[in-house]
């Protein structure tokens, strides 16, 4: 015995939306805020007026919001930081934290 029935399968995929990452950045008494508005300009892509008061939030509470990135641009970015402080002789230090 033949059928001609047709059978439709349904496949349900659940995509989960990556999470982001705060690139947090924290205030020290070496660094200068010439780096921070520099670095901010240039691996961050600020404009030079939010550059400004991103390193002043940093300057005046402690710490500041770089920016907000999925996991790998967030880590890849602070690498990059890190490298370019490490050769200019600052102590600047920046964290990862789930947004």
């Amino acid at each position: 015995m033949e059928t001609n029935a047709n059978v439709i399968e349904k496949t349900i995929i659940k995509s989960k939306v990556p999470r982001n990452y705060k690139v947090i950045m924290f205030n020290d008494d070496f660094t200068t805020m010439e780096f921070v508005v520099a670095i901010l300009e240039d691996i961050f892509n600020k404009n030079s007026t939010e550059a400004y008061r991103i390193m002043m939030e940093i300057h005046k509470n402690g710490r500041g919001v770089a920016g907000i990135y999925p996991y790998d641009i967030a880590i890849s970015k602070v690498r990059k930081v890190r490298e370019l402080a490490k050769q200019e002789g600052f102590p600047f230090k920046l964290t990862v934290e789930e947004e």
